[in-house]
């Protein structure tokens, strides 16, 4: 392919000189005078394993070249990645200078050029920035239209400084969001030469991954920071633990628990978090991110609430009472105030779930239902259909089995509330839909 690269710091130069060693015919354009001058020599304008080499042979080769001409490097391929910077600005939010200047450079040669060209976005920029925004700025000054004269993708990038080559060659995954099939047809046949998983999606959902991606990272390092903090403080080695941690790649390194939804609860998050908080407080440690967890959890619960309180409706039925399908352990269920609180502020609300009969229920188990609703014998339905035929606004709390048609019998003047993702909005044949995270 024939591909010119936008931007050639860190991400762009080890972009483009690997595209080059795959074969592609590769035009790097920058602003930098003495980045253009070291790659016209085969020298890499970036400390990176592994990259001086690999540039010294794709230059020696012609198969990169580089150039400040951005009107010629567009007419002479027909793809153009954009890896400009994005940095922040005073208030956090990315600054998009760079991004746009390049977007007019291009956009002033596609209005030139007769050929079919595909712009893609490497650089990291927030949803809704490419459609919302580079887009209809491609169109305004170019003249052309999106998905008929030229096409667009966002293809986010996942490397790491210092491992860049590999990342590269050896990603865990290709992201590729397409304006359409054309657009990232186009935009695949630049990964050929690598075996990896190659996911297209929609253009915002691919902007989303690249921040998903780092701020879960930021997180994983500022959790095992903390428990090492805290494992200190007792005189414990806490890369020990956090190595035993990652040993278990069913729950702890693995993707249970990454699903997004309604709040958590059981006999034993809640309680073991507290204790952890805890017992940091008694060492005279903070830990932000712990300490967060909890309250984070809270306002999950407020908004499932809200969810239900806007659809102004007035007769409410729940499916599960139980933290989480096929068990009847309601302790700390987040349904228990979230029904509560309900009530409290005079909802008609009734409850069915399979798994719970209060007379069945022993121990603590039935001390905090006891404790925590005490009416619950009044709320309680016989059955699915029962609870369905009298509420106004069905809320959907977990993923039992006997839930999975609820879809599908909705009447049109109900509403689902879908706190656990049984659903999706184009699933829904009558009634109104609404998802707490989607």
């Amino acid at each position: 392919m024939r591909i010119s690269v936008f931007g050639l710091g860190y991400v762009g130069c080890v972009s483009a000189a690997c595209l080059a060693n795959d074969g592609h015919s590769v035009i790097g354009v920058d602003v930098d005078p003495k980045k253009l001058d070291l790659l016209r020599t085969g020298r890499s304008p970036i400390t990176e394993p592994g990259l001086e080499e690999l540039v010294r042979e794709v230059v020696s080769s012609g198969r990169l070249r580089v150039s400040s001409d951005s009107q010629a490097a567009v007419r002479d391929t027909e793809v153009s990645i954009i890896c400009v910077g994005t940095p922040s600005s005073s208030n956090g939010s990315p600054t998009l200078d760079h991004v746009k200047d390049v977007i007019r450079e291009i956009s002033l040669a596609l209005g030139r050029n007769n050929e079919y060209h595909v712009v893609v976005v490497r650089s990291t920029v927030p949803p809704d920035t490419v459609l919302g925004q580079l887009v209809p700025l491609i169109e305004q000054s170019s003249g052309l239209c999106a998905g008929l004269d030229f096409g667009v993708c966002m293809n986010p990038e996942f490397l790491r400084e210092g491992s860049a080559i590999k990342d590269y060659y050896h990603p865990g995954l290709v992201v590729i969001g397409q304006l359409d099939q054309r657009s990232g047809d186009v935009a695949q046949q630049m990964y050929s030469a690598i075996q990896a998983s190659i996911e297209r999606t929609a253009i915002p959902i691919a902007e989303m991954a690249k921040y998903t991606s780092n701020a879960f990272h930021a997180v994983k390092i500022t959790f095992a920071n903390e428990i090492g903090n805290l494992c200190k403080a007792h005189g414990i080695d806490g890369r020990e633990v956090m190595d035993l941690f990652c040993k278990d790649q069913n729950l702890n390194t693995s993707a249970a628990y990454l699903k997004p939804g309604f709040a958590f609860g059981g006999s034993c998050l809640p309680k073991d978090l507290r204790a952890l908080v805890h017992r940091a407080k008694e060492r005279d440690l903070d830990l932000p991110l712990l300490n967060a967890v909890l309250q984070s959890n809270r306002q999950q619960l407020q908004h499932g609430i809200e969810l239900i309180e806007r659809t102004g409706r007035h007769k409410i039925g729940v499916l599960g009472l139980s933290f989480k399908a096929d068990t009847d352990d309601v302790r700390e269920s987040p349904v228990i105030p979230l029904v509560e609180t309900l009530i409290g502020r005079g909802f008609d609300v009734r409850v069915y779930d399979e798994r719970v009969e209060p007379g069945r229920l022993i121990g603590a188990n039935r001390s905090f239902l006891e404790r925590a609703l005490p009416h619950i014998a009044s709320l309680l339905c016989p059955s699915v259909s029962d609870l369905l035929e009298e509420a106004e606004v069905i809320v959907v709390t977990n993923h039992s089995r006997a839930f999975g048609k609820v879809p599908k019998l909705l009447r049109q003047d109900q509403i689902l509330v879908d706190l656990a993702g049984i659903a999706r909005r184009d699933q829904i044949e009558r009634g109104e839909y609404e998802g707490i995270c989607w």
